[in-house]
């Protein structure tokens, strides 16, 4: 019992604040970093988190920072108190530097991290009240759907921002690739975006119903806009394949995003081509 509790000394028990909600639903397609393509999403606020009061002030900020669990990585501690301990992996093997190149996990943003935590900057667009509760509307995040939310903080530019910073092997933002889409893709995703809008027309007092925490989630997660194909674009551009896969061609890749499954592959001009957008079945 005396060591169980001495184990239990070294971890820390944070809150979960709230979820984050977004267009993506799993990690292959999300962005590496935070800003590299402005994904709009939401924070959804838990109770007693959610209250208006604890947000008076932050709408004076553009950005904020959001420190985040990487859930789909997270060990189950109900397991055993030592098991982070035991799965702790003290090198990886950044994708930025080819995925070949080994360096320690404290001199990287590996998603493999004893605290498996995140911190991200992202921009605020603005903050929702929504039936007595807190929605705050971002852009900008690496986080898929899903993620729970541990702390909010506001960005500081005189203080956060450090401008001769020294970024070792990330000095400079990823190199986007061209991506180009087949006439037959961009076809399948009109006419999904059609049927959308056109159920949406159908039903019942659409543009009179109030809104709703429930219909801005839904909006953000599943509904599809004319608008996100460059979204889709720019998620494909930051070429999210694993890092011994890009140079393969033709070998087709699946992104989900919202309620689609979007393939893609490497073509021979170098370039990153959409080749099938289908309803996720």
């Amino acid at each position: 019992m005396g060591d169980e509790n001495a184990s239990r000394d070294n971890y820390h028990c944070a809150p979960i604040i709230g979820y984050h909600r977004a267009p993506l639903s799993q990690k292959f397609g999300a962005p590496r970093q935070p800003n590299l393509v402005a994904l709009t999403s939401v924070i959804e606020m838990r109770a007693p988190y959610d209250t208006p009061a604890a947000f008076i002030g932050l709408n004076e900020f553009s950005d904020i920072w959001i420190s985040w669990q990487f859930h789909q990585n997270y060990i189950n501690k109900e397991n055993s108190i030592n098991q982070a301990d035991n799965g702790f992996r003290p090198q990886v093997r950044p994708p930025r530097l080819g995925g070949n190149q080994r360096i320690g996990v404290f001199a990287s943003r590996s998603m493999y991290r004893p605290s498996a935590l995140g911190l991200s900057v992202v921009k605020l667009e603005r903050i929702e009240i929504v039936q007595g509760r807190v929605l705050l509307i971002i852009s900008g995040a690496d986080m898929i759907d899903g993620t729970p939310i541990i702390d909010i903080k506001p960005y500081v530019a005189y203080s956060d921002a450090i401008i001769d910073a020294a970024s070792g092997f990330a000095q400079a933002a990823p190199v986007s690739l061209d991506v180009t889409i087949t006439e037959s893709a961009y076809e399948q995703f009109m006419t999904l975006v059609n049927i959308r809008q056109l159920h949406r027309s159908d039903s019942k007092n659409a543009d009179t119903e109030p809104t709703t925490v429930a219909a801005l989630i839904y909006k953000t997660q599943s509904q599809l806009l004319v608008s996100d194909i460059d979204v889709i674009k720019a998620l494909i551009a930051q070429d999210p394949r694993p890092a011994y896969r890009r140079h393969d061609i033709k070998i087709p890749f699946v992104m989900r995003y919202k309620s689609v499954d979007v393939s893609f592959q490497l073509i021979e001009s170098g370039q990153l081509q959409i080749i099938a957008i289908v309803e996720v079945s």
